[in-house]
């Protein structure tokens, strides 16, 4: 079955995010995921606190910039909120949007070569082991987590370019691709993250979770062409879904067709009810796709 979501956008004050997460609880949405996007909300904070005001829910971060992070860190939040909240936490870290790195003073030099160090690193920790490694960004000396978590976690990599995706297949164990990914684009992202995946000698699932531009209400083309225009996208139809729950029944289908396992709803920016967003997605979006 193709995972369904929603995302609660950082542009909405941390208060809301209570509501909005009991509602999709409720609602009986499969996932709703949250961003790390400077200087909004933090992820991990947020991510706990919806666990916490949630029982089934399951709650992606997509994604921690890994330049603003120490894998330490990481490693120790992701793997408190998996014993917390067993199953329920989906974790994705990435390069980060590298103006914003600039501004903190973390931007990396070779941005490919901190992730695959992290992820390495990272996962490494997340399955208990004592960590030892001297890299050009992660240097640990004999780190091991006190509580590792207790089953397996699935670690996720925001990738975009060919190497990026390439790096996926080998190290992380999902990919997260944008809202600008068209069905084509998910079938290239496949055929490179497997090219990954070949060379790492990995036979294990790999996970693809893919957001889609939503927009429904009578002014819902509107508003889609506007945000896709004003994140400078290509303005093509398969950016973006608006229209009723037909419609974006039918564009998730699209996605899943071209190999994406998990696709998450994002509304717009100006999005004028977020509430109303969940439980369309829920109640008349969720029973459409198989």
């Amino acid at each position: 079955m193709t995972g369904l979501g929603a995302v609660f956008r950082p542009q909405l004050p941390p208060e809301r995010l209570r509501s909005i997460a009991r509602l999709a609880d409720e609602s009986g949405l499969d996932e709703l995921w949250l961003w790390e996007d400077c200087f909004l909300e933090g992820g991990i904070s947020a991510a706990s606190a919806a666990l916490a005001w949630t029982e089934r829910l399951r709650v992606g971060v997509g994604l921690l910039p890994v330049p603003l992070r120490n894998v330490a860190l990481t490693a120790m939040e992701t793997a408190t909120l998996e014993r917390l909240f067993p199953g329920r936490p989906i974790l994705g870290v990435g390069h980060g949007v590298q103006s914003w790195m600039g501004q903190v003073g973390v931007r990396a030099e070779s941005p490919l070569t901190l992730l695959r160090e992290y992820l390495d690193a990272l996962r490494a920790l997340l399955r208990g082991e004592r960590v030892t490694t001297d890299g050009r960004y992660v240097k640990l000396d004999g780190v091991a987590l006190d509580w590792p978590p207790a089953q397996t976690v699935r670690l996720l990599a925001g990738a975009t370019g060919p190497r990026s995706l390439r790096l996926s297949g080998e190290a992380a164990d999902g990919t997260i691709l944008t809202a600008a990914t068209a069905p084509e684009g998910v079938r290239r992202a496949r055929q490179l993250i497997d090219e990954g995946r070949e060379s790492a000698g990995r036979t294990d699932p790999h996970h693809v979770v893919v957001y889609l531009h939503t927009a429904t209400g009578p002014d819902a083309a509107a508003r889609l062409r506007a945000e896709i225009e004003a994140n400078r996208e290509d303005p093509v139809p398969e950016h973006g879904v608006a229209g009723d729950a037909d419609a974006v029944a039918k564009a998730v289908q699209r996605l899943a067709d071209a190999g994406a396992d998990t696709v998450i709803l994002q509304p717009t920016a100006d999005e004028p009810d977020p509430e109303a967003f969940i439980r369309f997605a829920a109640h008349e979006v969720r029973p459409l796709v198989p």
